[in-house]
């Protein structure tokens, strides 16, 4: 009789790449609403290697969207690693001073599903050929607008516009690419749907996939 793991049909759908899935050494920067759903993606399907860094703690507003915030006031990495067995936690804030200091050349792939934009830039200075990057997936309730594109390439998303002039700003002439929406924002708070924001994770964890691949 043949014994089957947790893995088994990510095997049959992966084959002989299923390996180099699994030995992949993956840094997500961000676990919230968005990085939350993509890193339980990227466990789910066999990824031994993940480093999340995060400093956030759950807050009561979280709960609409995240994974995990039923343990409200706890630190966002600690309940991550107790969810996700075998990860690597860093409570650390990501600023543009951590991102010039911290060892990026030990990773296979970056995913940045943060919003500060100041460190958001750092990490495109830092290693743009192998970051692929979150924008804003707040104010949308149409999951089916999200499209994976060039950063150069996005349109409608205020996050993407706001990324794309700093970037020339600060003299940044790389490519990478990033998970938007062209959806017109519905509100002016940060209004959140776990059915965009969950979707935007996805994206990012299906994109990660395909690049290990490739």
């Amino acid at each position: 009789m043949t014994t089957m793991d947790r893995f088994d049909r990510c095997r049959i759908l992966f084959g002989e790449n299923f390996p180099k899935i699994q030995n992949s050494k993956i840094l997500l920067l961000g676990v919230g609403g968005v990085g939350g759903v993509c890193l339980d993606s990227l466990y789910r399907t066999g990824i031994k290697h993940i480093t999340i860094v995060d400093f956030d703690r759950f807050e009561v507003t979280n709960q609409n969207r995240q994974i995990g915030s039923e343990n409200l006031e706890d630190i966002k990495v600690d309940v991550m690693a107790k969810m996700f067995y075998g990860i690597n936690a860093l409570h650390v804030k990501v600023t543009p001073e951590w991102v010039d200091e911290f060892d990026f050349d030990r990773f296979d792939l970056v995913i940045d599903a943060i919003d500060d934009m100041k460190a958001k830039v750092a990490i495109a200075h830092k290693c743009s050929h192998k970051l692929i990057s979150s924008m804003g997936g707040a104010k949308k309730i149409d999951p089916t607008c999200i499209q994976i594109s060039s950063v150069w390439k996005t349109h409608t998303d205020g996050l993407a516009k706001k990324f794309r002039y700093e970037l020339k700003r600060s003299g940044f002439n790389g490519d990478f690419d990033v998970v938007f929406s062209d959806e017109l924002p519905l509100c002016k708070g940060l209004g959140s749907f776990i059915g965009v924001t969950g979707s935007f994770g996805l994206a990012l964890a299906s994109l990660a996939i395909r690049k290990i691949i490739e």
